[in-house]
């Protein structure tokens, strides 16, 4: 919300903004509720359920803008006032005219415009349009932990964590613990808005686990209707992921999907799954520095699931078990369950959620005089031992409190001139050792 409220004071109208995200992660319900606490009226057009009427307005009066508004005005009942009105274009991937159209719009003024939208970059949803100049864009993801604890009713929980963070303190013992058990919650709830609703009004992990499955049956749905041509090659990804992501080495092998499988036939089914925001990819930096994305291999790729809840969910989709108990049995550690997948999944969809693109290092060890290493993550941070410059910040997740940090300690060795702080996400305390920064898991967001 306060970023559409700096959208909204400062460009004051020059640009229409696209909020962009997964199916269900509540673009439509934050535009509204925008459009309710800060203008005089707003007009929420769906296009997902267009009727044939308002197709027909676009489709016909796009060089008269004013019967265009007043047209528009009658059908919805809905009074609109110079720029004191704000017109919704809600799923406007559906309807790519209306995308198009958003550049005249602007130009003309009178009202602010919000689109929202899933699979922009498809080639149908762009086929025949120009993608306007005036359209400026940001991602909506799932909750991370502090918007969990914020939804739960743990806000001052969250603004202690950060504080603790801020000083470079750990909290205290029983609070450390009553976070701990409250991140392994959202670790199998995840942060799907209307999944956490569920969950914070039920307490249920099994009516969470329902909403998650609904998502992800509407996920396989998209993937057939939309993925045109290499549907099966979507859907193939798309369910190996927890498979992949449970290797000790979670970069993803394509021979698990058939011993042809090369990246050239499944590169656009990868970009599909990450266009989408189903899927987020990690590429491997082969020469870490500042400029991460200038030694991209993209052929050397881990995936992982934009929300770690639905991780969980598809992980646990073949037990018999009632999904309470089985939930309930995972969160006190009664049932085993890859908890270094869910846990390196978790700190995925955190710095993505920071803005961060993601990278790792992996060093294979095979040639002669080579160390075998691989570093979880790489981020770029300022460090306060180079005068504030940028540099970059190898990333270790642990599942437990007793680890051994061999790869960080040769890469540190490797690239000492090039790294600033480095990081140990764990379930553990706050403490720092040297240049070395112990974070707890219920603190990945303050990275």
């Amino acid at each position: 919300m306060d970023r559409l409220v700096e959208w909204k004071q400062n460009r004051r109208g020059a640009t229409a903004l696209l909020i962009e995200g997964a199916r269900r992660v509540g673009k439509s319900t934050l535009a509204e509720a925008f459009g309710k606490r800060h203008y005089r009226s707003y007009l929420l057009i769906d296009f997902a359920r267009i009727p044939q009427e308002v197709a027909d307005i676009f489709m016909n009066l796009r060089t008269d803008i004013d019967k265009f508004f007043q047209y528009l005005s009658a059908f919805y009942g809905v009074r609109l006032y110079p720029r004191e009105s704000l017109v919704i274009f809600d799923e406007v991937q559906t309807f790519p005219i209306a995308r198009g159209f958003i550049k005249y719009l602007v130009a003309d003024g009178r009202y602010d415009y919000i689109e929202t939208g899933s699979l922009l970059s498809i080639r149908q949803n762009v086929q025949e349009i120009v993608i306007p100049s005036e359209e400026e864009s940001f991602r909506l993801n799932p909750l991370d932990f502090e918007e969990f604890l914020v939804a739960t009713g743990n806000d001052s929980l969250s603004d202690l964590i950060r504080e603790a963070f801020e000083r470079g303190d750990a909290v205290p013992d029983a609070l450390h613990r009553k976070a701990s058990r409250l991140f392994r919650e959202y670790m199998l709830i995840g942060g799907m808005p209307r999944v956490v609703d569920v969950y914070a009004q039920t307490s249920s992990f099994e009516k969470a686990d329902e909403e998650k499955r609904r998502i992800l049956d509407l996920y396989r749905k998209d993937v057939a209707r939309f993925a045109y041509g290499y549907q099966d090659k979507v859907g193939s990804i798309f369910d190996e992921i927890p498979a992949q992501l449970s290797k000790h080495e979670k970069r993803f092998t394509l021979a698990s999907l058939g011993k042809s499988a090369r990246s050239r036939t499944y590169e656009e089914a990868f970009f599909w799954l990450a266009d989408a925001q189903i899927s987020i990819p990690c590429f491997s930096s082969t020469a870490p520095s500042v400029g991460l994305a200038l030694s991209r291999d993209s052929s050397a790729l881990k995936c992982y699931m934009a929300d770690t809840g639905l991780l969980a969910t598809m992980s646990l989709l073949t037990s018999n078990a009632t999904k309470e108990d089985l939930y309930r049995g995972v969160l006190f550690g009664k049932l085993s369950l890859n908890e270094g997948m869910l846990v390196e999944n978790v700190v995925a969809q955190t710095l993505v959620a920071k803005g961060d693109r993601l990278f790792y290092y992996s060093q294979s060890g095979k040639k002669e005089g080579e160390e075998r290493l691989e570093i979880d993550f790489l981020v770029v941070r300022s460090f306060k031992d180079a005068g504030g410059k940028p540099r970059v910040s190898p990333i270790e997740v642990k599942s437990s409190v007793r680890f051994r940090v061999l790869s960080l300690e040769r890469f540190a060795e490797k690239f000492r001139e090039k790294i600033g702080t480095e990081y140990v996400v764990y379930p553990g305390p706050m403490r720092r050792d040297g240049r070395r920064l112990l974070v707890p898991l219920y603190a990945a967001h303050c990275l």
